[in-house]
């Protein structure tokens, strides 16, 4: 079964930035598209990034576009996801999960479960 465990939330002021991190286990993951989604209080889960399996292509909600990058290590089983020039609205829980496929992704149809997430607050 896969494991998913994110870290590197916390509190920030608007302009700030933060860098969250998630390992996976359960499976090796080099085939796997990676990605970044949030939960907002009263709201439901929503994109954020993916990266496919090579780490060579990469999609972003408009959202974040241009201030969020999502990157990967294969040989650690870890993605990444650099916050800069944060803002209140991007206050939320953040999970990561894997897929087999990157263009579903968007979907968030091909998961089983979920991490328990990392919390970000952006004060304004």
């Amino acid at each position: 079964q896969v494991q998913l465990v994110e870290s590197g939330g916390g509190l920030v002021q608007a302009g700030g930035s933060l860098r969250l991190s998630c390992a996976a286990s359960g499976r090796t993951f080099s085939g796997y598209a990676m990605g970044w989604f949030r939960q907002a209080p009263g709201k439901e889960r929503e994109f954020v990034a993916a990266i496919n399996s090579s780490g060579k292509i990469t999609l972003d909600a408009d959202s974040v576009r241009g201030r969020f990058t999502i990157s990967r290590d294969n040989a650690k089983n870890m993605v990444y996801l650099q916050m800069n020039s944060l803002k209140p609205e991007d206050t939320a829980v953040y999970y990561c999960n894997v897929g087999p496929r990157f263009a579903s992704m968007t979907t968030q149809t091909d998961f089983d479960s979920w991490g328990q997430g990392t919390q970000v607050n952006v004060s304004s």
